[in-house]
C-alpha cells in the first residue's frame, strides 16, 4: 500500500454546513487529498472531519482547514455541550499505511510550528506528540475550556503552549495537535432524561473514575431528543472493544431502570473494531477478517492498481506524456526527498545538536519542495496536452493565438521545475555540509539529482521557446535559464566537492 497517513480535525461548528463545506473544500483543494467523512452535531456544536493523503501533503491540508476554520468561526460567541477551547479544537494524525508514529510526531511538530507562528494561535501538542507528561491526555489540555483558558495561558507557567503566543486568539481560540491510535468515537442512547443517570453510567466505564483504561466518556443531555447520551471515545478498541463498553453501559443503566435505546459511531472506524463487535455476538467459530469480501477485493484492486497505474509504466508507453519535463519535476522531487531523509537522519543525533534548528528548518523546506515538484509532474504533462489541444481547435476559432499561448505555458511550467530544483540544491549544500556523516553520499545524490532535473528541464523551455513568435518572452526566459543554469552548476559543484572531501 502507498503511504497514508489519516487527519482527523475538530471543529467548534456544528449547525452552519455552509462553514463545514468551505472548511472541507479548502482541505481538499490539493489533488491525492481525500475527504473521507464530515459529521456535524448541532447539540455538541461541534464537526468531525476525516481526510487522508500522503503524508508530504498532510500538513499542508489540515493548515488550511485551521486558516479557513479562523476566518469563518468566532469563539466568543460559541455554545455548545462539547468540551472545546478552539476553532480548530483539536487535529490527531492517525498513522494507517507505511507511516511510523515518529513520523506522524514530526507532522505535528510541523503543522503546530506553522499554525503557531502563522496564523498566531496556541498550540498543545497530546497524546503520543506530547512534549509534557501531562499533555497525553487531551481532557487535561483543555482544561478550563475556551473561557478559563484565557487567563491561564498568560498566568500560569504550565500552560504555555508548545507553539504559538501565550495568549489566548480571542476568534480562533487555542488548539491541540497530536498523534493517536485510531479511536472509535461512540455515542449511546438511554431512554431517559434524567442527566444524572447518564453521568453515573459515563463513570462506570470512564477511565478516571475507575472504568476501562481506554475510555473517555462523559454524561450529556440531548434536550431535541429528550434523552441523555453516554458520549465516549474508545482510544484503543483493540484492548477495550466496542462490544465490552457496550454490555457494561446496558448493565450499569439496568440498575436505574433504563434500557439503551440506540447508539451511534461518529466519524469512521476500522474495519477491524466493527468486526470484533460481529464476532462476539454472532459468537462466530473460526472467523477471520480474510472471510470479508470487500477486505479481499480491496487487497486485490490495491495490487492491480499499483502495478497498472505506475508513473514509471506511463513514462514507458508509446503516449509522449509524460515525458522529460515530467522526469525533470520527479528527478528534482527525489532530490528533495533525500535531502529530507539526511535532514531525519541529523536532528535526533546528540552530537548534531548545534544544527536541530537549522535542519530541522531544510527538512520543513525540502518537503514543501517535493510537494510542489511532484505536483509539477502532472503539471509538465497537462501543458503538453494543452498544446497538441490547441492545434485541434475547429476553423473559425483564433488558432495561431491559442497555441502561442499553450506553448508559452509549456516553456513555463518546466522553467518553474528549473527554479526550484535549484531550490533543492541549496538545501542539499547544506545537508552535505552540515548533515549526518554517514549519509554524506545521500546529500550527494540528491545534489546529482537536483542537477539533472535542472538540465532535464532546461532541455524542455529551450525546446518549447522555438515555437513562440513573441520575442521579448523568448529573450526573457532564456535569460533564465541561462541564469538558473549557472547556479545551478555552481552549487553542484560545491556539492560534489563536499561529498568528495568526506568520503
Amino acid at each position: 500500500m502507498p503511504k497514508l497517513v489519516e487527519c482527523v480535525p475538530n471543529f467548534s461548528e456544528g449547525r452552519r454546513p455552509e462553514v463545514i463545506d468551505a472548511i472541507c473544500a479548502a482541505i481538499t483543494a490539493e489533488n491525492g487529498v481525500v475527504l473521507l467523512d464530515k459529521e456535524m452535531d448541532p447539540d455538541h456544536n461541534r464537526a468531525v472531519v476525516t481526510f487522508v493523503c500522503h503524508p508530504g501533503q498532510a500538513v499542508e491540508a489540515a493548515f488550511r482547514g485551521y486558516r479557513k476554520a479562523a476566518e469563518l468561526i468566532d469563539m466568543t460567541t460559541h455554545k455548545g455541550e462539547h468540551p472545546r477551547m478552539g476553532a480548530c479544537d483539536v487535529c490527531p494524525f492517525i498513522p494507517i499505511s507505511e507511516v511510523s508514529i515518529e513520523d506522524a510526531i514530526e507532522l505535528a511538530h510541523q503543522l503546530g510550528r506553522k499554525v503557531g507562528e502563522e496564523l498566531k494561535i496556541p498550540v498543545y501538542l497530546y497524546e503520543d506528540a506530547r512534549t509534557r507528561p501531562s499533555r497525553r491526555n487531551l481532557a487535561k489540555v483543555r482544561t478550563g475550556q475556551y473561557e478559563g483558558m484565557i487567563k491561564a495561558i498568560e498566568e500560569d507557567p504550565s500552560r504555555k503552549p508548545d507553539y504559538g503566543p501565550a495568549r489566548m486568539n480571542l476568534k480562533a481560540g487555542a488548539t491541540a495537535i497530536g498523534v493517536r491510535f485510531p479511536l472509535v468515537a461512540f455515542n449511546v442512547y438511554l431512554g431517559t432524561n434524567k442527566k444524572w443517570i447518564a453521568d453515573r453510567v459515563a463513570d462506570a466505564v470512564r477511565s478516571l473514575k475507575g472504568g476501562y483504561r481506554y475510555v473517555k466518556a462523559l454524561g450529556f443531555e440531548i434536550k431535541e431528543r429528550d434523552q441523555v447520551q453516554i458520549s465516549m471515545n474508545l482510544v484503543n478498541y483493540t484492548k477495550t472493544p466496542i462490544f465490552r463498553v457496550f454490555e457494561t453501559i446496558k448493565s450499569e443503566a439496568a440498575r436505574y431502570g433504563v434500557n439503551v435505546t440506540s447508539s451511534e459511531v461518529i466519524g469512521l472506524l476500522p474495519n477491524d473494531a466493527i468486526l470484533d463487535v460481529a464476532d462476539f455476538y454472532l459468537r462466530l467459530e473460526n472467523f477471520s477478517k480474510e472471510q470479508v469480501l470487500e477486505q479481499k477485493l480491496q487487497a486485490a484492486g490495491g495490487a492491480v492498481a499499483a502495478t497498472a497505474d505506475s508513473f514509471y509504466d506511463e513514462v514507458a508507453s508509446s503516449a509522449p506524456a509524460p515525458g522529460g519535463g515530467s522526469v525533470a519535476a520527479s528527478a528534482g522531487a527525489l532530490g528533495a526527498a533525500l535531502a529530507a531523509m539526511v535532514c531525519r537522519l541529523t536532528v535526533n543525533k546528540k552530537q548534531y545538536a548545534g544544527v536541530k534548528d537549522e535542519l530541522t528548518d531544510v527538512r520543513d523546506r525540502a518537503e514543501t519542495l517535493r510537494r510542489e515538484l511532484t505536483e509539477l509532474i502532472e503539471t509538465d504533462k497537462e501543458a503538453f496536452n494543452k498544446v497538441m489541444e490547441s492545434f485541434k481547435l475547429p476553423d473559425g476559432v483564433p488558432k495561431d493565438a491559442a497555441v502561442e499561448f499553450a506553448n508559452k505555458e509549456a516553456a513555463s511550467v518546466p522553467l518553474t521545475v528549473m527554479q526550484k530544483s535549484l531550490d533543492v540544491l541549496n538545501l542539499a549544500r547544506i545537508v552535505a555540509e552540515k548533515g549526518n556523516v554517514n549519509s554524506v553520499t545521500d546529500a550527494g545524490v540528491a545534489g546529482l539529482m537536483a542537477m539533472a532535473a535542472v538540465d532535464g528541464a532546461g532541455y524542455n523551455v529551450r525546446i518549447n521557446l522555438g515555437s513562440i513568435t513573441d520575442a521579448e518572452f523568448v529573450s526573457s526566459l532564456k535569460e533564465q535559464v541561462e541564469a538558473v543554469s549557472k547556479e545551478a552548476r555552481q552549487r553542484a559543484t560545491a556539492i560534489r566537492e563536499l561529498v568528495e572531501s568526506k568520503l
